[in-house]
């Protein structure tokens, strides 16, 4: 019976060197001079630090288009809000989303079982095995889950025949 996997990853080491190259950047524009700003990057999470929101801003300007370039999806952050961190310093958290939530989860489940599609559609963890008799079943699947699903990275994968 074939199946596939929906889930959401992020290529880390991409991600890193987004960050390595934005960071060289940032220290190099000349509004930047003499500033603490940069990004940290954790474990799943970036942080962005800099003397005001206007900085903030640049940064991200700065970030969202290196990631693009790497094949990150941006869709894939969450903002935190901005924090003070004492004087004249501001930081903001973006959490890295990595694996299907278990409420989008659910919310890809009860489309595929409304659509009256031929499909079966369980959750694995973070992830979501869909299986069905045909291929083109599955692909039909695959369509309208692209099609409804927009505000989160999806990807498709591990098709077994």
């Amino acid at each position: 019976m074939p199946s596939f996997d929906i889930m959401s990853e992020v290529d880390l080491p991409s991600l890193k060197n987004a960050v390595d190259v934005a960071n060289r950047k940032i220290s190099g524009r000349y509004d930047f001079k003499g500033s603490d700003a940069r990004v940290e990057q954790g474990e799943k999470l970036l942080t962005l630090f800099g003397d005001s929101d206007f900085q903030i801003d640049q940064m991200r300007q700065i970030l969202l288009p290196e990631m693009t370039a790497k094949k990150i999806d941006v869709r894939c952050l969450e903002y935190g809000d901005l924090q003070k961190i004492g004087g004249n310093k501001l930081k903001q958290e973006l959490k890295v989303r990595v694996g299907v939530e278990q409420d989008l989860a659910k919310k890809v489940v009860k489309l595929l079982k409304d659509s009256k599609l031929k499909v079966q559609a369980a959750i694995q963890g973070e992830a979501i095995r869909v299986s069905g008799a045909k291929r083109d079943i599955l692909q039909e699947a695959i369509a309208l889950v692209k099609k409804e699903i927009t505000d989160f990275p999806l990807q498709f994968g591990n098709f077994r025949d």
